[in-house]
């Protein structure tokens, strides 16, 4: 068949159009204008192909430079024997004009999609192409009519059925012969019993003027996205981690079940979303440290402490079933989570019934599907436990002959011969019976109506199943972090490793591929965590504690000459070391400076010190106070602060080249600078963080999140918080990636307060998240601010209240659901603010997490159950009638 393709695209000079048809075959574009290109092949497709799928490259010296990304290719379906001449006329296309209505939070899993498709027999055709989702409650397929007799006479004739020939994707073949030379039309959403009209496009009519068609040839028009009126995508819905979720059966920590219980209320509550946190495996040490749930040991495992033991069957054992059932009721009946004991009791519990019921659980087809299907990850993370607690260390060097990974050993330890064969099947049982009652929740989800939305941290841990069996892929000899901000104003070490981007790039991203679908086969949307981490990731050296120290990762240092270009003249020994001297001594440690002097300083000249070998890291200091005992926090700080007293940080590959450090203008050594120079290092240090990268770091995501983003179905949203550079909303606009509003954290540097009600649709708002204090909380944290919050922003008048009475929780509350955002999903504990009886009394208790605490537990839980939950009339009816009025 000869297929010639049609395309109008802007090039520049050097560029040029291709097409790639079924991902591997090459077609070359011409063109007289550099914008519109066309170009020819005549292409014998295998007999057993019934599709055509194609995407447009733009080609330079040889090589693709840009390629159409969206889920969707441009496709059509091609009869068999067919060796017709198609003429294709397309549109360059990346994602469709609103890719969320495809994605699986909004999307049936069911289509329309059949084997086979009606052609017209006829020397000459038209095929119509389409893009529309059928989301709406009632089942309908789409439909065509328009002013002539084919098209029906807008309705009053037969109407045309358009068929689906891959999920959302439609198609209509028409006899060329029976148009007239150019005619209006327009969509339909028809009922597919009785064929009559459910609802008209939201669209003005359209028209066409197809080519003058040879004999033998068919036109394919142009794909046409479909919108219809009815389409709803603005939801509300609630946040909370899984751990926090309380039940009257639960085991003194959330589960599996009653997280499918929370999507019953939600969707009993005319919510359509619910959003937890990660859920992965954190077992290391067994102790309450493992509580964080960003550094997990693996990216596909899930935390044991999820599993719902009333899924189980019974123990046999009625005094261990006893013991049990007791330790079950002082554990649920805590008002916040005992991590150590909660992680005991239940894997012992879990541990009492796989051996009593072992031969069955693991003879069962469901297991050995699923053995099957995850053996990849699934061997390497059970060794990985059995050598976790036979070593009785997380850390793998310490592992002896195991310390390096070698994919024989997973298979040895898992196999039924070996002797650790009994610990390494009950860690695959576990990740089977979690698997299952998850997917058990998040299927009940999709059948309610409601987005689970998981969360996918930006980081894995150092001691990780990952990390052993693929550190290839990570940068060991970096930490993670988050440069300064207003949750830390000495920035954040997460002490997780760095990724190897130019490794990952090598495989096209397959780790992170594999890690997205695994999450796809639970939640239909995912919050990307630290999204910025996909531009360039704040990378601090392991010898630092705070974050200060670090640097952007990728970056463009800058050499000596470029610094001083701005008027700074470079002096190394003083820019690039810690600047101490006597002044800064008494005032940082007033009566401790002189022991500051006799231990940590030695004497350099006139009254400048510098630190004694010892302690010339932050991680040297942490030592000697973990070694000695010693209580004195704010001695360890102000050392930490001595050692991050410099100007400028060398680059981590070219110590030659150089970074400004962030935030020094808040450190002593620049207030050492003149006038001048500090002029000079302030447009140096603007230019460096706010101009400099913008272009860089926009090539740098655009290698990487097409790619992820595409890779499932799944709503994509990005917590884009922090120092974001500009470059951060223009991908996101691109990719159509969801932003997280948060009122208290603007995005515009110009206003105090977001204003809800310029939101973009594409986001989620939120009050606040799990890194922030509840609305209750922030309210009384700064009287002044609430005060300008409460005049200015809010418009209200009279006395400040000293606490936020309910009525004030549900003003901030209604104002969100009002919002454009597509998404607003507010915390639990923001829910109940606004009833004054339902609410918990301990403002304190409800926050989760404190960002600038490295050491902080994660044990909130909520403070009444479920079922009470679920009893709550006055409370549900008030969130039914808020959601229903504001039309989500």
């Amino acid at each position: 068949m000869i297929i010639t393709f049609r395309i109008q695209y802007r090039t520049t000079w050097g560029e040029n159009l291709c097409v790639c048809i079924n991902e591997e075959n090459i077609v070359k574009l011409f063109t007289v204008d550099g914008y519109h290109w066309q170009g020819q092949t005549d292409y014998h497709p295998n007999p057993s192909v019934s599709f055509i799928t194609y995407r447009y490259e733009v080609h330079r010296e040889g090589r693709c430079i840009r390629k159409e990304f969206g889920i969707f290719p441009h496709q059509f379906y091609l009869p068999a024997g067919d060796d017709t001449h198609y003429l294709i006329q397309d549109n360059w296309r990346d994602l469709p004009a609103a890719s969320y209505r495809f994605s699986s939070a909004f999307c049936p899993t069911t289509s329309h999609c059949s084997e086979s498709f009606p052609q017209a027999s006829s020397n000459t055709r038209i095929i119509f192409r389409a893009l529309c989702p059928m989301n709406g409650k009632e089942e309908r397929i789409l439909g065509i009519t328009g002013n002539c007799n084919t098209l029906g006479k807008w309705g009053e004739i037969a109407l045309l059925r358009m068929f689906e020939i891959r999920p959302n994707v439609w198609q209509l073949t028409l006899d060329g012969a029976t148009l007239p030379p150019d005619f209006d039309y327009k969509y339909v959403a028809i009922d597919p019993k009785n064929g009559t009209v459910i609802e008209w496009e939201a669209h003005e009519n359209r028209h066409i003027t197809p080519p003058s068609l040879q004999p033998g040839e068919t036109y394919i028009a142009p794909e046409e996205e479909i919108f219809f009126a009815s389409e709803q995508y603005k939801v509300a819905g609630s946040a909370i981690p899984v751990f926090s979720l309380r039940s009257e059966g639960s085991y003194g920590v959330g589960d599996f079940g009653d997280l499918k219980t929370f999507i019953h209320w939600a969707a009993d509550t005319h919510q359509h979303a619910v959003q937890i946190l990660p859920i992965n495996d954190t077992t290391m040490t067994g102790t309450w440290t493992d509580s964080y749930p960003y550094s997990s040991i693996s990216i596909y495992a899930f935390h044991p402490m999820f599993a719902d033991l009333r899924q189980l069957p019974a123990l046999h054992d009625k005094e261990a079933a006893a013991t049990f059932e007791q330790k079950r009721i002082e554990l649920n009946a805590l008002p916040q989570v005992d991590y150590e004991a909660v992680n005991h009791w239940k894997r012992a519990y879990l541990k009492a019934v796989f051996l009593q019921e072992q031969e069955t659980f693991l003879s069962s087809e469901g297991y050995q599907a699923f053995y099957q299907e995850n053996a990849e990850w699934l061997r390497p993370y059970a060794a990985f436990c059995y050598l976790r607690d036979r070593f009785q260390t997380p850390d793998f060097h310490q592992w002896q002959t195991y310390s390096t990974y070698r994919s024989e050993f997973a298979e040895q330890l898992c196999s039924p011969e070996n002797e650790a064969y009994t610990e390494t099947s009950f860690h695959c049982f576990v990740q089977y019976l979690l698997h299952i009652q998850l997917l058990e929740a998040c299927n009940y989800g999709r059948e309610q109506g409601v987005i689970v939305k998981g969360d996918i941290p930006i980081g894995i841990s150092r001691t990780s199943v990952e990390a052993w069996v693929e550190p290839y892929y990570f940068n060991m000899n970096g930490q993670a972090g988050a440069p300064p901000d207003a949750f830390s104003t000495k920035g954040q070490n997460w002490v997780l490793p760095t990724y190897n981007w130019e490794v990952m790039e090598k495989d096209n991203y397959q780790w992170w591929q594999r890690r997205f679908r695994k999450m796809a086969n639970y939640f239909t949307a995912y919050r990307i965590d630290h999204i910025l981490g996909f531009f360039r990731i704040w990378e601090i050296p392991t010898h630092s504690v705070h974050g200060l120290l670090g640097q952007f990762v990728p970056a463009l240092p800058m050499s000596v000459e470029e610094i001083e270009s701005y008027g700074l003249h470079f002096q190394k020994e003083f820019m690039t070391r810690p600047f101490i001297n006597d002044a800064m001594l008494d005032s940082m440690f007033g009566e401790k400076s002189q022991e500051v002097r006799n231990t940590f300083v030695q004497h350099s000249h006139h009254d400048i010190y510098t630190l004694r070998p010892e302690f010339d890291t932050q991680r040297k200091i942490e030592a000697y106070f973990t070694q000695t005992g010693k209580p004195d926090n704010d001695l360890k700080e102000g050392l930490y602060a001595l050692v991050s007293n410099v100007l400028f940080i060398p680059d981590r590959d070219n110590p030659d080249m150089y970074h400004p450090r962030i935030a020094v203008q808040n450190d002593f050594i620049y207030r050492q600078l003149s006038q001048q120079e500090k002029d000079a290092f302030n447009r140096l240090y603007n230019d460096y963080y706010y101009r400099r990268h913008n272009e860089f770091w926009y090539h740098e995501a655009m290698k990487k999140l097409p790619i992820l983003t595409q890779a499932t179905s799944m709503l994509v949203c990005g917590e884009d918080l922090g120092m974001v550079p500009d470059c951060v909303p223009w991908v996101m606009e691109q990719l159509q990636i969801l932003s997280l509003e948060i009122q208290r954290m603007p995005k515009n540097p110009a206003h105090e307060f977001g204003h809800v009600y310029a939101y973009p649709f594409r986001s989620v708002c939120t009050i606040g998240t799990h890194d922030m204090s509840t609305f209750r909380g922030w309210w009384e944290e700064d009287r002044d601010i609430a005060a300008r919050f409460f005049y200015h922003e809010l418009g209200h008048w009279g006395e400040l209240p000293e606490h936020a009475p309910g009525w004030l929780c549900e003003d901030v509350i209604r104002r969100h659901l009002y919002s454009p955002s597509m998404l607003c999903i507010l915390t639990w504990q923001d829910w109940t603010s606004m009833d004054e009886a339902l609410r918990n009394p301990d403002i304190a208790i409800e926050r989760i997490n404190v960002p600038a605490n490295p050491k902080h537990y994660w044990r909130w839980r909520m403070h009444i159950t479920l079922e009470n939950l679920m009893k709550q009339d006055a409370f549900n009816n008030k969130i039914r009638w808020m959601i229903d009025e504001c039309g989500r």
